[in-house]
């Protein structure tokens, strides 16, 4: 696990204790510390420790900088089951406390963000704020981000001006290299043991097939051996299908590039944010149903300050492959059960209750991995 923490004082150091028993250190272990500059904001100093290796769903009590509060946390599981939350498009307002919060009230093993996250938009001081908003819930549980539109943060073509994702990449530290992408704007991670390898691409990042990124996502899912790990995930920001009017077509170009690999490796769900709503469709590939597709889920409704994407196109091309559709703020959960069954659901944010408003069971099938087509008469069918 790597712990993430900022502190004003630049003699801080960067040092995680950590044991099983609360305010009883057994371990502790050092690690690196950064900062940077956005024109006339000067970041705290970054810490990025990483503690390990530690017992599968294990509960940890740390402490950071050898002084200060005690958090916990609990690892992922070595093995099925295993809960991954799902939320995009969080934010920092009423609606995303009230996603958090849902979230949080049942257990679940590791968050997954499909982009935008403090919602900054180049106003540093509210990457501060945003750590500390989701301070409780991030320092508790993993969360695994990708990027999106407002980590861009792309400033005016001047001398000295800050680069695109800087302050995303300073802050939020992701095991690219692990990964062996050259860069944090995608990269992956094998949970539960290796069973569900989880894909995190970079929709502005080059996704040409002449690009690395593409390059790098062809060696990746040609890497998994599907007999160890029948679960392949997909998060990315700008979605591939979409019948909401909102950010209509953005995501084209990189489906027209890439799609081919995800199907070709058979991946099993494809998770986007960008549009403020909740949309599912139903298992697609190039614009047709396909059942060796993945499933297609927008889930950019984690509560920001932009408000609600509501149209939803009623005659658009893609209506009749879109399951469920609502512009509502929520979550997801992915609980993938075994090798062969994953339940989905969608739990709307309804004032004090978190409401299920979608709910499917999906099915892996070795028909389809072994190349014999979208033949549904094959493949046993995901069930509502």
């Amino acid at each position: 696990m790597r712990v993430s923490w900022v502190t004003e004082d630049k003699r801080a150091k960067s040092v995680v204790e950590y044991g099983k028993v609360s305010g009883n250190y057994t371990a502790s272990a050092t690690g690196e510390h950064t900062s940077y500059r956005y024109f006339l904001y000067s970041s705290g100093k970054i810490h990025h420790v990483k503690i390990g290796p530690l017992d599968p769903g294990t509960v940890y009590y740390y402490r950071c900088g050898m002084a200060g509060d005690e958090f916990s946390l609990k690892t992922p599981p070595a093995a099925l089951p295993i809960e991954l939350a799902v939320a995009g498009d969080l934010g920092q307002t009423e609606w995303t406390a009230s996603t958090l919060s849902h979230v949080g009230r049942s257990d679940y093993d590791m968050l997954l963000v499909p982009g935008d996250l403090s919602y900054a938009d180049a106003q540093q001081p509210l990457w501060d704020s945003f750590g500390r908003f989701v301070q409780r819930y991030a320092s508790r549980r993993p969360w695994m981000v990708t990027e999106g539109n407002h980590e861009v943060e792309a400033a005016m073509a001047l001398p000295d001006s800050p680069r695109p994702f800087t302050a995303y990449a300073a802050r939020w530290r992701m095991p690219y290299e692990e990964s062996g992408s050259a860069t944090s704007l995608y990269y992956s991670f094998d949970a539960a043991g290796g069973a569900v390898h989880v894909v995190m691409l970079g929709s502005y990042a080059d996704f040409n097939s002449s690009s690395e990124q593409y390059s790098w996502l062809a060696r990746d899912l040609a890497a998994v051996d599907r007999a160890a790990t029948p679960w392949v995930v997909v998060l990315l920001h700008a979605p591939w299908y979409n019948t909401n009017a909102a950010h209509e077509g953005e995501g084209e170009a990189m489906r027209k590039a890439m799609e081919r690999l995800l199907y070709e490796a058979r991946v099993d769900v494809v998770f986007a944010g960008h549009v403020h709503a909740y949309e599912r469709f139903t298992r697609v590939y190039n614009n047709e149903a396909n059942t060796c597709g993945p499933v297609h889920i927008t889930i950019g409704d984690g509560g920001n300050r932009e408000g609600l994407a509501f149209d939803f196109r009623k005659n658009h091309k893609l209506a009749p492959l879109s399951a469920v559709r609502e512009a509502s703020f929520g979550h997801g959960r992915l609980r993938v059960v075994n090798a062969t069954a994953a339940r989905w659901t969608w739990h709307r944010n309804d004032d004090a209750d978190s409401t299920v408003r979608d709910e499917i069971w999906l099915a892996a099938d070795a028909a389809c991995r072994q190349g014999s087509g979208g033949g549904a008469a094959n493949y046993p069918a995901d069930e509502l």
